[in-house]
C-alpha cells in the first residue's frame, strides 16, 4: 500500500525525513529509520565545518517552529562516516549539499556519492544563511548551471530543493527540470520580535518558519509546479498527520519529507503518518498511495 520506487531507489512507504532534523549523525538518522522512516535526508553539508548563528537559533510558535541554525555543519571531509553509519538501516540516504558556486556543488555532491549516499539533494533554498541557500537559488541561471553541472559529474539521482520565498517558484522549477525530483518547499522567511524585550527573538533576526502553518503554502506550491513541471516532486512543509500527506499527493508529490512533525508529536511520527494514512485509504478504497497522485488536480 505504501512502497515504492522513486528515481530506481525503493523506499518502504514515501515518509522521508527531510534535512534539518535528527540528522547531523549517521546514529541519529538510524533511529529515525527505526521508527519508520522510508527514506532520510542528512542534514545540509558543505564544503567547510560551519558553526552557524549564536543562540537563540530555534523559537517554538503556536503553529509552528522559526529557526536560523546557519547551516552548521561538520563539513563534508568530515562526514563519509555519518553516510556509512545510516546506511546500516536498508533505507535510501539522500545527501544534502549547499554551495555558492556551480563547482561547489558538484565537489560537494561527488564527495556523497563516493561516500555511499543513493541521492544527493541540492539546497538551494535556505531562507537565513548569507550567501546561499535562496540567495543561490533565486538565480533562475545559476541554478540551472548547478543543476546541469552535477548532473553531468555523478550517477546517482539528483534532487532540487527549491525555495517558497520568490514570485518566480514555476520559472526556478523549470530551470531545474533538468534534475531527477523536485522537492517543494523549504521553510519561509519570517522572523519574531520580543515585544518585553523589544528585539528579534532570534540571533540572526530573521529565520526559517516550518510547521503545520506552511502546509498551506506547500501544498499551493506542488500544485502549481505539478502542472508544469513532468518530474516528479517530494513535497515537504507542515506534515503532520496522515491526512496531510494525503493533501500534498492530491496536489501532485510522489513522495513527502516530514521535518518539524519529529518535534511536535516524536520520533514515531513516520509511522503513525503511515497508519494514518492506510487508515484512510483502506475506508476510502484505495489500493496503493499512487492512485492519490495530482486528484485534485483541475486542468
Amino acid at each position: 500500500m505504501l512502497s515504492f520506487t522513486l528515481n530506481g531507489l525503493r523506499f518502504k512507504n514515501p515518509l522521508i525525513l527531510a534535512s534539518g532534523i535528527l540528522d547531523e549523525s549517521g546514529e541519529t538518522m538510524l533511529k529515525v529509520i527505526e521508527h519508520g522512516a522510508g527514506g532520510v535526508v542528512t542534514k545540509s553539508i558543505g564544503r567547510k565545518p560551519r558553526e552557524g548563528y549564536e543562540n537563540p537559533v530555534i523559537y517554538e510558535l503556536p503553529y509552528g517552529l522559526l529557526n536560523a541554525i546557519g547551516l552548521a555543519n561538520p563539513g563534508i571531509e568530515n562526514y563519509g562516516e555519518e553516510i556509512k553509519v545510516a546506511k546500516k538501516g536498508g533505507v535510501p540516504v539522500i545527501g544534502s549539499v549547499f554551495g555558492s558556486t556551480v563547482e561547489g556543488f558538484v565537489y560537494l555532491a561527488k564527495k556523497m556519492e563516493e561516500y555511499g549516499a543513493d541521492a544527493v539533494e541540492l539546497n538551494l533554498s535556505c531562507p537565513h544563511a548569507k550567501g546561499y541557500g535562496m540567495e543561490v537559488g533565486t538565480d533562475i541561471a545559476l541554478v540551472e548551471e548547478i543543476v546541469e553541472g552535477v548532473k553531468k559529474e555523478i550517477s546517482i539521482p539528483v534532487w532540487a530543493k527549491i525555495t517558497p520565498n520568490t514570485e518566480n517558484l514555476v520559472k526556478i522549477a523549470k530551470a531545474v527540470e533538468g534534475a531527477d525530483a523536485l522537492v517543494l518547499i523549504n521553510t519561509v522567511k519570517a522572523m519574531a520580535i520580543d515585544i518585553e524585550a523589544g528585539m528579534p527573538v532570534l540571533s540572526n533576526k530573521f529565520g526559517g518558519l516550518s510547521g503545520p502553518c506552511i502546509k498551506p503554502i506547500g501544498v499551493r506550491a506542488v500544485y502549481e509546479v505539478y502542472r508544469e513541471v513532468e518530474k516528479p516532486i517530494i513535497g515537504v512543509g507542515g506534515i503532520t498527520y496522515g491526512r496531510d500527506a494525503i493533501e500534498y499527493l492530491m496536489a501532485g508529490a510522489t513522495a513527502l519529507q516530514v521535518g518539524t512533525a519529529v518535534y511536535l508529536r516524536g520520533i514515531e511520527v513516520f509511522s503513525l503518518i503511515a497508519k494514518e494514512m492506510e487508515e484512510w485509504m483502506e475506508k476510502h478504497g484505495y489500493a496503493h498511495f499512487t492512485e492519490l497522485i495530482g486528484l485534485a488536480q483541475v486542468r
